[in-house]
């Protein structure tokens, strides 16, 4: 039995691959805004997202023939659109350290979580460095798993939790930082 996904976009996906520039910007509009919010997590510079989505949406209609339906379209474009964002991440040359050490348990207060805003998270997650941004968004945000992105960054799965431990530790401590400077009448995010 073939283990197919019906793609509910089939008909525009086939008018794409015969080169339908109606169908291809549809397909565009249809996907543009979750594709680009994925690169902007990773990557942090609305331009360069921008650029990503460029980028990739063209190369998906390039190689929209090798598309095999077994995933769905989104998931098929979300990986291109990762990787493109990845890409652009390693030409910063951002390294995701290879770390095997056991983290320090801080037993650092909790922050409120019933206080802090959507926006507050947000900010404090574009406030990460941008390798722990790509780990929080990558696990978080996109759904992968520790193996998942140790073969997407190309590190080891023990590097994956170990980063993602740290990242989640590091937002932690902003946020608690950013609640105790609200409580002070203090300016928020200025680190």
């Amino acid at each position: 039995m073939e283990n197919k996904y019906i793609n509910i976009h089939q008909d525009l996906l086939d008018r794409c691959i015969d080169g339908d520039k109606k169908a291809q910007f549809e397909i565009y509009r249809l996907y543009y805004k979750s594709m680009y919010n994925s690169s902007l997590r990773i990557v942090d510079v609305p331009e360069e997202a921008e650029d990503i989505m460029q980028e990739s949406f063209l190369m998906a209609f390039h190689k929209l023939k090798t598309y095999s339906g077994d995933v769905s379209f989104g998931a098929w474009l979300k990986k291109i659109v990762i990787n493109r964002s990845l890409d652009v991440l390693r030409k910063r040359k951002v390294l995701f350290e290879e770390l095997h050490a056991e983290l320090p348990i801080v037993n650092e207060p909790e922050p409120e979580t019933a206080s802090i805003t959507v926006e507050e998270i947000k900010a404090a997650i574009n406030s990460l460095s941008d390798g722990y941004r790509t780990i929080l968004s990558l696990i978080l945000l996109e759904g992968y798993d520790h193996e998942e992105v140790s073969e997407i960054l190309g590190i080891k799965n023990v590097t994956s939790r170990t980063q993602f431990s740290r990242a989640r530790q590091r937002l932690r401590e902003i946020l608690t930082d950013n609640r105790r400077k609200a409580d002070k009448g203090e300016k928020l995010w200025m680190n």
